[in-house]
């Protein structure tokens, strides 16, 4: 199977953080974990930013394994459209960055 990593770059609502890290750690990601193609998934929080501007506090990481991304994507997309995801009015939903990379060369670790 092929693997991936799908990205998703987030911001709360002004004023909602703790409500917003809540939903996402505690519903959103155990429910996304539900989904076929989905192995595991992870929360980072921005500490430092190596380019001037200001980027996203938050990112998901989930690992995908599958031979058929589409339908990854397509399940995610009819889960979200079916009410099967509680979304949460803490999600600033007018700036997701979402992306999914596919493995590519072999991992490199400390010698």
């Amino acid at each position: 199977m092929r693997s991936y990593k799908l990205l998703i770059m987030s911001n709360p609502v002004p004023d909602r953080e703790d409500d917003y890290n809540d939903w996402y750690q505690n519903i959103h990601l155990g429910q996304l974990m539900t989904l076929p193609g989905f192995k595991s998934a992870q929360r980072f929080r921005r500490v430092r930013s190596l380019v001037e501007g200001e980027t996203h506090p938050y990112l998901a990481v989930y690992e995908l394994e599958t031979d058929d991304i589409d339908s990854v994507l397509d399940g995610l997309r009819t889960a979200a459209a079916n009410n099967r995801l509680t979304m949460s009015d803490t999600l600033d939903t007018s700036n997701i960055y979402a992306v999914v990379y596919e493995k590519f060369g072999d991992e490199v670790v400390e010698i």
